[in-house]
């Protein structure tokens, strides 16, 4: 993965949220554990699809990472917000759709980053389904 911080493209939804990290999100080291880094990746992206999927459709579909990779950066220290910003490809690849995270410090500097591949399933048969077009104009 590229040590480049990523930047959402021209034109894509960005969604954000807040994070401040408990004092249980520290480590021995003194700063936010690289574990914690990761759950708010995944609380960043589901949050996403929770603003955004229609309430209608949320029971028909699931989706599972088949793959993280985080790059950390800048540590995170206990007092500090950091902000994480999240958009998805501009296309999906059959029911696969990679999603860029970016976790910034209160100073706009990264800590963290990762770019994640999810793969939507369709609830009542657990099995993978292609992305279908209206979830890519939501996301895209």
């Amino acid at each position: 993965m590229s040590g480049k911080p990523f930047e959402p493209r021209t034109g894509a939804k960005v969604f954000s949220r807040a994070f401040a990290p408990s004092p249980e999100d520290i480590d021995e080291n003194g700063h936010v554990n690289n574990v914690v880094y990761l759950r708010w990746v995944q609380d960043t992206a589901t949050a996403h699809w929770d603003s955004l999927c229609p309430a209608e459709e949320r029971p028909r579909w699931a989706w599972i990472v088949l793959r993280h990779e985080v790059d950390y950066r800048r540590p995170l220290l206990p007092g500090e917000t950091a902000t994480s910003r999240t958009w998805v490809a501009e296309t999906a690849e059959g029911p696969r759709f990679d999603r860029y995270v970016r976790i910034d410090g209160p100073d706009g500097h990264m800590c963290a980053q990762a770019r994640t591949v999810w793969c939507l399933i369709e609830q009542a048969t657990g099995r993978p389904r292609r992305v279908p077009a209206w979830m890519i104009d939501m996301f895209a």
